[in-house]
């Protein structure tokens, strides 16, 4: 059972990620759109990614993750890997929220934020990413 939650863990994490990467460089093109009916496309695109790929993904992701946390929380809980991987997750739900925060406001505003707010935040979920990796497979300060 447990080699099967972490493939579906495995497989969501990575649909989730590829939606958190790909909703920000969105919201860039967004942010610089002039014409109303390619920001009118562009909004179509975002509510699609977030509402049909990005958040099922997560909520999955969650779901597996937390399966898998409660079957062995003993141990995980004695690891500081996984403190470091649990806190840099907390940053990842909130980069989540922000985009979905960020939808609504683009659809209001299109000029709410700059450009290269848009560019920086899309490299939010990357690093991340990488730290979460980093903490799940080398596993620095292991026991």
């Amino acid at each position: 059972m447990l080699v099967w939650l972490k493939a579906l863990h495995v497989i969501a994490v990575i649909s989730w990620m590829a939606g958190m990467l790909y909703i920000w460089r969105l919201y860039v093109y967004h942010a610089m759109e002039q014409e109303q009916v390619v920001m009118d496309r562009l909004a179509i695109m975002e509510r699609r990614l977030m509402n049909y790929i990005t958040t099922p993904a997560m909520i999955v992701s969650l779901a597996s993750g937390g399966a898998m946390f409660w079957m062995n929380h003993a141990y995980y809980l004695s690891q500081p890997w996984m403190h470091l991987k649990l806190t840099l997750l907390f940053l990842l739900f909130g980069s989540h929220g922000m985009a979905s925060a960020h939808r609504k406001k683009l659809l209001v505003n299109p000029r709410v934020k700059p450009p290269t707010f848009y560019r920086v935040m899309n490299e939010v979920p990357t690093l991340l990413m990488v730290g979460i990796v980093i903490a799940v497979i080398v596993r620095p300060w292991a026991r």
